[in-house]
């Protein structure tokens, strides 16, 4: 039997229905953006050349208006299946505006919902029944995330979580469109009101009828993220050991920083010249690497707070590709209060109606039947979420 599915590689989203083979689905309206930019720019280029273009260059070197169109980062940030069957719902987010869009008819009808240059949207979970909702995780500039929740067709969003808290992955409890459940950790402030730590990463539910969250799993040495119910009534969750931010150094760890600080200034020296290479020549001082690493950021890739280390897999999407994270990153299911350890180095999952899992530990996409044996779907470099299609 054949599983679809979708995830997000590098900013795309990639799709696998049936026994289709796995494709890329781009963004019409992410591509109608760059070809606006790409007529600014050539309206403009004239600027750029003759007597004129030191004076005009020096006015455009930190804007976006002098640079390549081709370059602008343009990235999928969210995925769900949509309200109905054969739907599939994605959020986007430009440097200048972001959006939430509709894939209808095997992802070729695309319907704009939402698109706005005030917030950014991400991590979409969508209801099913008789009424249908779409929960998803606001980024406004200067704060803390927080959930909101929209009718299907886009409109009437409202913030749902508020306070001095990170909240975020959503999703339904199965069966309801009013109750979530979430992520969420308590941000701690100096005197000064600065954020300088972070509590751990706990599960809660949200009753949008009454307002109520019931917390329903914590730990104070680890973060539980991306929760989920079965219909079961199972409760999911992937558990990583705890950092405090706040935590001073180790002594060793502050001597090494002194060893590597003049590699570093030489190589922030470098990355200057390069700046300056790219701005006048179009060409860099290194022949290393391809367009799109330099969108995603081939060193490194922003996973539920931390900086995961991608240097190993960059370029490597075959079947020796390793796991992005470390095995203490587990997927846990809990029912009532016992707690199994399902698969580990888990970096997103979902759920099939059928009970199997879908998880990815961002190099590779794995099927784990309800009897526990695991089947490779796919590779590929940089899977930042996995989402199943029914």
């Amino acid at each position: 039997m054949s599983y679809s599915f979708a995830y997000l590689s590098q900013g795309q989203l990639h799709l696998k229905l049936g026994e289709e083979p796995v494709r890329p689905v781009d963004s019409r309206f992410g591509e109608s953006v760059r070809e606006r930019a790409a007529q600014i720019h050539n309206r403009n280029a004239w600027k750029m050349q003759g007597a004129g273009a030191k004076f005009m260059s020096g006015g455009l070197l930190w804007g976006r208006q002098g640079g390549d169109p081709s370059e602008m980062r343009i990235a999928v940030t969210g995925i769900s299946p949509g309200c109905q069957t054969g739907e599939l719902l994605y959020s986007l987010t430009t440097d200048d505006i972001g959006g939430v869009f509709l894939l209808r008819d095997r992802a070729s009808d695309e319907r704009r919902l939402l698109h706005t240059a005030d917030f950014r949207v991400r991590r979409l979970a969508a209801s099913r029944g008789q009424q249908t909702r779409v929960a998803c995780v606001l980024q406004r500039e200067g704060e803390n995330s927080c959930l909101a929740v929209m009718n299907a067709d886009g409109t009437d969003l409202r913030d749902v979580t508020q306070g001095d808290t990170i909240d975020d992955a959503p999703h339904w409890v199965p069966g309801s469109a009013a109750e979530l459940i979430f992520q969420s950790a308590a941000v701690g402030r100096n005197r000064d009101g600065l954020a300088v730590t972070q509590a751990p990463f706990a599960v809660h539910k949200l009753n949008l009828e009454n307002g109520t969250v019931t917390t329903l799993a914590e730990a104070a040495k680890f973060d539980l993220l991306t929760p989920q119910l079965s219909h079961a009534g199972s409760l999911y969750y992937i558990r990583r050991p705890y950092r405090d931010p706040s935590q001073p150094a180790s002594s060793w760890r502050v001597a090494l920083d002194v060893v590597l600080l003049p590699f570093r200034l030489l190589y922030a020296f470098f990355q200057f010249l390069n700046f300056f290479t790219v701005r006048y020549t179009g060409n860099t001082l290194t022949s290393a690497g391809n367009v799109r690493q330099r969108h995603a950021d081939i060193r490194k890739m922003m996973v539920w707070g931390n900086l995961i280390d991608a240097d190993k897999a960059t370029g490597r999407s075959g079947s020796d590709a390793p796991a992005l994270v470390p095995k203490s990153w587990e997927l846990v299911r809990r029912c009532d209060s016992h707690e199994e350890v399902v698969a580990r180095g888990v970096l997103s999952f979902d759920l099939y109606g059928d009970g199997s899992v879908l998880y990815s530990d961002g190099s590779g996409i794995y099927r784990l039947d309800p009897q526990g044996a695991a089947q490779c779907l796919t590779k590929d470099a940089l899977i930042e979420q996995v989402v199943a299609v029914e």
